[in-house]
């Protein structure tokens, strides 16, 4: 005996865990690994493998312009919970650029604006 509590899902829903790969791979084409990663950890915390007391996984979907960052957000969101209104989006956009970069974390020793700190440290 394993000590996965498969008995508390219904069985609509041990089959969307099943299908989970397959749909995301048809929705979001050419992501194959993020896809893979994304539905693992889902599946590992709805069969009950994961802590308890930690979140299913925080997923930071990083890369080029058009590859579908946002579109498998969407997908993720709508799939487990209905709603793409429960999507956390942050733009990071503007800070994409190496001298940019001291705007969010705060200027290193020895330059100008040193002692005021970034964006993210306040």
């Amino acid at each position: 005996m394993t000590g996965i509590p498969l008995a508390r899902m219904s069985q609509g829903e041990q089959q969307r865990l099943k299908d989970l790969y397959g749909y995301f791979s048809s929705v979001v084409v050419g992501q194959d690994e993020a896809v893979r990663k994304v539905t693992r950890a889902i599946q590992r915390s709805r069969v009950g493998l994961k802590d308890p007391n930690r979140p299913i996984g925080v997923f930071m979907f990083v890369g080029p312009t058009g590859v579908g960052k946002t579109h498998m957000a969407k997908e993720l969101a709508m799939h487990l919970f209905d709603s793409e209104e429960a999507l956390v989006r942050v733009d990071m956009s503007e800070y994409s650029e190496k001298h940019n970069v001291s705007r969010l974390i705060g200027s290193p020793p020895g330059y100008v604006g040193y002692g005021e700190g970034g964006q993210l440290t306040e």
